[in-house]
């Protein structure tokens, strides 16, 4: 056969590529281009948390992830929109109320820390900035009495700080 001499060359292409792509994700956490470490793991198993507590729409929950310094601006210039840790059990709520069959997704794109880490442990006040796009779905009542399935995509910053022996979100839910 006269193509003989490309079986080698396609091996040998395969080859670079499968493992050109396993180098580089090694040193990654999984799914991701975030350093696999000790610090960042317990970061995403926070936002983990956070995540299943909104699917499963418990705002007793997510307000205990919040910390007591907690504040939401909203993005908006508007200081009419702002709330702090007194207001986020109200709007934690009110959002449930209106929403079933939650399904909230999150793909993690980076994690910025304001401090490092000795030994892999977190320092109390450690502040962690943890980019995400946000893939979520939810059934809501129209004002017509009729469900409404609405989806959502965005970028967000959930902002964490390290408060004894957990991560409390500081903005961002």
């Amino acid at each position: 056969m006269r193509l003989t001499w490309f079986a080698p060359l396609f091996v040998a292409a395969l080859v670079s590529v499968v493992l050109g792509g396993c180098a580089a994700r090694a040193g990654s956490i999984p799914g991701t281009k975030i350093a696999d470490d000790k610090l960042n793991r317990g970061i995403i198993e926070a936002v983990e948390r956070y995540r299943v507590a909104v699917e499963k729409a418990d705002p007793e929950t997510l307000f205990l992830m919040a910390s007591q310094q907690y504040f939401e601006d909203s993005g908006t210039p508007v200081g009419a929109d702002d709330y702090g840790y007194d207001g986020l059990k109200d709007v934690l709520v009110g959002r449930f109320l209106m929403a079933r069959d939650i399904r909230y997704a999150v793909k993690y794109v980076s994690i910025r820390r304001t401090c490092p880490a000795a030994g892999g442990e977190p320092e109390v006040g450690c502040r962690a900035h943890v980019e995400v796009m946000v893939d979520a779905s939810f059934t809501v009542v129209d004002a017509r009495g009729k469900d409404r399935r609405t989806d959502k995509r965005d970028q967000n910053e959930l902002v964490l700080e390290f408060a004894d022996t957990t991560w409390k979100f500081v903005s961002g839910m």
